[in-house]
């Protein structure tokens, strides 16, 4: 599927539009992945780039990896309390 956006050029500063569209997609993937609605891998297919890139821009944002509720992290860390 394509879909089409009317970008003014004043926008496009030092940056083809090839360029300013996969950055649109990133932005969007990271977005998506950040509220839940895209996996990692799905996140990264869409916005075309390998899984390392995607979590190296979720760094450079403070895009949690892994988002556990405080009572699901709280869980998890008594259940391995009780094996240590």
């Amino acid at each position: 599927m394509q879909i089409m956006l009317d970008i003014p050029d004043q926008y496009l500063i030092d940056q083809s539009p090839s360029e300013f569209g996969k950055r649109i997609k990133l932005y969007a993937a990271l977005v998506m992945f950040q509220s839940g609605n895209m996996s990692a891998g799905a996140a990264s297919e869409f916005a075309g780039v390998d899984r390392f890139t995607l979590i190296a821009e979720c760094q450079k944002r403070n895009i949690p990896l892994i988002d556990f509720a405080p009572e699901e992290l709280d869980a998890e860390l008594e259940d391995l309390r009780k094996i240590a």
